[in-house]
């Protein structure tokens, strides 16, 4: 068998092997889990490079606010798809555990162009809340939460500027409804989109990174900007767009590692359903990331979310830490 033809067939039985890989909401449920900025998957691949990375997100969102305040009780409505109709304050909020296993790979074109693909193996909400919150009577429910495979992007890279030491490049990438979105909840009602695996949308998504090495290969800086802008589906339900900023730094801890740390702002439209806001939806969350990773063809990371200031439109739920560990492999 000709080299090249093993290199590509190396290259096909890793991508299986990571994609069969056993597996570990919107309002704020699936955002929740992607807003993260890692240098893993970023920046320009080599003509020819093959890039990898699996990884795994966990954000506990059980921080009950109102406005930016701590609050007793969360309030959130329903939205009755079947009727047509959003019910405000039918659902009492407890938490929402968001997971996510996700698939990332990359591919180098040309020296200035890169191809990017995300595939979401598997999202998870488990979700508790007490129904019918608005009556005498309200009920407990555990089992309303989604999980399945989520909404897969792919998208092109583009390198402005490439040099020793600064990058500047630019990511156009479409996201399409690849997971389930209709999901029904224990009363055999369409559940809550921010609960769903996907949201059922085609929806846009803008990014650009840059970033200056200080001392090349031993201490950058960066900044990376992100904008979705996120479309109605055939429900009529769009999801609030959204914006996202991250600073940070990163330096080598002897040849074996690096340290880094990052600001991550982010911001999130309130959601619309049949031309109407939907109330409890929309919110700006500021976290500190302190993350490691080892250096080397296979590289291995975390990082650590730590929230810094939360808001949120009326009442909600909000994230109490954010975790996420993972892989990546250059081939």
């Amino acid at each position: 068998m000709p080299s090249w033809s093993r290199r590509v067939l190396f290259r096909i039985v890793v991508v299986a092997a990571l994609g069969l890989a056993p597996t570990a909401g919107r309002a704020a449920c699936g955002s929740a889990n992607c807003f993260l900025f890692t240098n893993t998957s970023a920046g320009m691949a080599r003509p020819g490079a093959f890039i990898v990375d699996l990884s795994w997100r966990y954000v506990p969102m059980d921080r009950k606010l109102e406005g930016s305040s701590s609050t007793d009780t969360v309030l959130t409505p329903r939205i009755d798809f079947e009727n047509e109709t959003i019910e405000p304050d039918h659902h009492e909020e407890i938490s929402t555990l968001n997971s996510l296993v996700e698939l990332a790979l990359i591919w180098g074109a040309t020296p200035r162009l890169t191809v990017t693909g995300v595939l979401p193996l598997m999202v998870r909400h488990d979700h508790e809340h007490f129904d019918d919150a608005d009556t005498p009577d309200p009920v407990f429910s555990s089992t309303d939460g989604g999980a399945g495979f989520g909404d897969a992007q792919v998208g092109l890279r583009y390198g402005f500027l490439v040099t020793g030491r600064n990058l500047l490049d630019g990511t156009l990438a479409i996201k399409a409804p690849t997971g389930a979105w209709q999901l029904l909840d224990s009363e055999g009602a369409i559940t809550e989109p921010g609960l769903q695996p996907g949201s059922g949308s085609w929806d846009l998504i803008a990014s650009v990174h840059y970033e200056h090495q200080v001392r090349p290969d031993r201490l950058e800086w960066f900044v990376n900007g992100s904008w979705r802008d996120n479309r109605a589906n055939s429900l009529d339900y769009t999801v609030g767009d959204e914006s996202v900023v991250s600073v940070g730094i990163e330096s080598a801890i002897g040849a074996r590692a690096f340290w880094s740390m990052q600001v991550n702002a982010r911001h999130a439209g309130r959601d619309d359903y049949l031309g109407d806001p939907v109330p409890s939806t929309g919110s700006t969350w500021v976290t500190l990331t302190p993350g490691l990773r080892s250096a080397g063809t296979v590289s291995v990371y975390g990082y650590v979310q730590v929230p810094v200031y939360q808001y949120v439109n009326e009442s909600n739920l909000a994230p109490s830490y954010g975790v996420q560990l993972g892989v990546s492999a250059a081939f």
